[in-house]
């Protein structure tokens, strides 16, 4: 296949994978008289089984049970389970409490987080516009908090802890989907010790539920496997610079979702945190777009 085919259906798989990652609010939204925590459950349970299908399916079983050999890898893993769930879980009580703008705003400010994280961590060093955009949305925060007396604390925990997360997984030598298998896995024992002990909506027990009931409960698993594969398969045959053109596609349609369908406020102290963040992520944009036309030119020129 040639190179331009390759980018061209890199970049369906990658806008396919951030407008699905954008609609999963309206699928949360038609179960919302289920409690966030039992939601979270079924995601757990279902996705562990549905990634076990897969790493089968793509007879990765025994790239996936080396990592039981490694102690400290599974360590890790359980930690950044326990963020990935923390951040799932809230963020279906975000949007199933009409707070999807605060979600919206988390995944806007989680790409400057990424970079100052990198900074941080990771020994890169911030470019000037890449400085700008961070205090930009630094001062977004500050406006909100000083004039108006509100913190986001929705959106910054949101984005703190996927930005953690992704920080984690970029450092730890495993695939996207054994590490998301493994991720589910060690959280199972507790979500299946929480269904059998607390669990007490009308819906906890699958076998008084209508079909389409748990049709819905169990497609948590294609909610959350279908948009990573997507990711995966974008990541393959993009540069990572690219791929990250397309991430605002999800908050994109959060927004729009949350102000036009759902009608939630969008009062003063969100008009001005929001736009200062857009400015950021225009200049951040605008960096990329530079960084990645210089490095391209370099790359003709040797």
């Amino acid at each position: 296949m040639s190179l331009s085919r390759e980018q061209k259906l890199g970049g369906i798989f990658a806008a396919s994978a951030y407008s699905l990652w954008g609609v999963a609010p309206l699928y949360f939204k038609q179960i919302d008289f289920i409690p966030a925590a039992e939601i979270l459950i079924h995601r757990i349970v279902w996705s562990f089984l549905l990634l076990f299908i897969v790493l089968l399916a793509l007879r990765q079983g025994a790239k996936a049970l080396a990592i039981l050999r490694q102690p400290k890898m599974l360590c890790w893993l359980l930690l950044s389970a326990l963020l990935l769930g923390g951040n799932w879980g809230l963020f279906i009580w975000a949007v199933n409490n009409n707070h999807m703008l605060d979600a919206s705003l988390g995944y806007y400010i989680n790409p400057l987080l990424n970079v100052l994280l990198g900074m941080l961590f990771l020994g890169e060093r911030l470019r000037k516009l890449q400085w700008g955009a961070v205090a930009l949305a630094t001062s977004g925060v500050l406006v909100q908090l000083i004039s108006f007396g509100s913190l986001p604390w929705i959106a910054l925990t949101l984005a703190g802890s996927f930005a953690i997360y992704g920080l984690m997984r970029k450092k730890l030598a495993v695939d996207a989907i054994t590490g998301l298998f493994y991720e589910s896995l060690l959280l199972l024992p507790l979500a299946l010790w929480y269904w059998w002990q607390y669990a007490d909506s009308s819906a906890a027990n699958l076998l008084h539920n209508s079909w389409q009931l748990n049709s819905y409960l169990i497609a948590a698993a294609l909610v959350t496997t279908i948009p990573l594969l997507c990711f995966i398969a974008g990541a393959r045959r993009l540069q990572l610079s690219t791929m990250g053109f397309f991430q605002y596609i999800g908050p994109s349609l959060m927004f729009v979702f949350g102000v036009w369908l759902y009608h939630e406020p969008f009062a003063a102290e969100r008009f001005v945190t929001f736009g200062l963040i857009w400015l950021a992520l225009l200049l951040y944009t605008a960096d990329a777009w530079q960084f990645n036309r210089r490095r391209h030119l370099q790359a003709r020129l040797k």
